[in-house]
């Protein structure tokens, strides 16, 4: 059994039966919480009511997927501390992904054959997360660009070539950036299904360092003032 978890905007669980050596994971259960700052009170519950709904428990599992960002930093640590944690304690593989690509592949599932995609999540600061995606003809999927972050003004021609945009950012920027598509968060089912795609193409997914991609709002003082001010 898989959990896939995902903080990276809304809070989102997902149990699946497989792992990601074989055929695709089967969903077994999604629970998600689009409250906003809310993370760690939400997880935990959402977790053991999601395994619940699978009909298996927390010492069942047998891999862990969770979503790098990017995205907020206080949100993504619960996530990543909180999937760490459970994988410590089970001794079981944990594997870490983008969140953008759990997007991608959301979007990508809507739609047939050969397909481009570009996700633009909220990154505040009048900024994007953002990132392009190309699937093949053999159904192969790449990323192409990204991920980065940036104005959606400075980069709204690129993602607006592609077949398919969504993410939070079109919420947002609707001018700039018009949804093909009402997918505005990462699901944690499709975390676990671009995962074990992409693991089948020889990606690594070793790494659960978070994805922030700039500096926390909060930076440290570069130097301890006296209190004359000197």
């Amino acid at each position: 059994m898989l959990l896939g978890i995902d903080t990276s905007g809304a809070v989102s669980v997902a149990v699946a039966r497989g792992d990601l050596t074989g055929p695709a994971p089967e969903i077994l259960a999604v629970t998600s919480d689009e409250r906003a700052r809310h993370h760690d009170e939400v997880l935990l519950d959402l977790i053991d009511a999601t395994t619940a709904r699978a009909g298996t428990a927390r010492s069942e599992l047998t891999g862990i997927v969770v979503g790098r960002g990017p995205g907020p930093f206080t949100g993504l640590r619960v996530g990543l501390v909180t999937a760490r944690t459970i994988a410590a304690v089970l001794d079981i593989p944990l594997y870490g992904l983008s969140s953008l690509d759990a997007l991608a592949h959301q979007a990508l599932a809507r739609v047939q054959g050969p397909a481009t995609v570009a996700v633009a999540l909220d990154a505040r600061r009048r900024e994007i997360y953002h990132a392009r995606y190309r699937r093949g003809p053999s159904g192969q999927v790449t990323r192409e660009d990204g991920p980065a972050v940036d104005p959606p003004a400075a980069v709204f021609e690129q993602l607006r070539a592609c077949d398919l945009l969504v993410g939070s950012g079109t919420r947002l920027y609707p001018e700039l950036l018009p949804a093909t598509a009402e997918l505005i968060h990462a699901d944690a089912g499709h975390l676990l299904q671009a995962a074990a795609q992409l693991a089948t193409q020889g990606e690594d997914l070793s790494s659960t360092e978070p994805m922030y991609l700039r500096e926390p709002d909060a930076a440290k003082p570069t130097a301890r003032k006296s209190a004359l001010g000197r």
